[in-house]
């Protein structure tokens, strides 16, 4: 049980030399991230259709 004590005790101080994002900080990385798994969803879409297309036409 002492040793569960000393690790959050640990755990606890360390967690204040953590340097954390700012509110702003934090919506603009959202964004980003948003804005790039679109993008490469697209990406990845569009290929995906223009290689079934290409398959139907071989298989057809």
């Amino acid at each position: 049980m002492n040793r569960l004590i000393n690790y959050i005790k640990e755990t606890r101080g360390e967690l204040e030399h953590v340097s954390w994002p700012t509110r702003r900080q934090s919506v603009i990385f959202t964004v980003v991230v948003i804005v790039i798994s679109i993008s490469v969803s697209l990406f990845l879409g569009f290929f995906d259709y223009l290689f079934s297309l290409v398959l139907q036409k071989f298989i057809l």
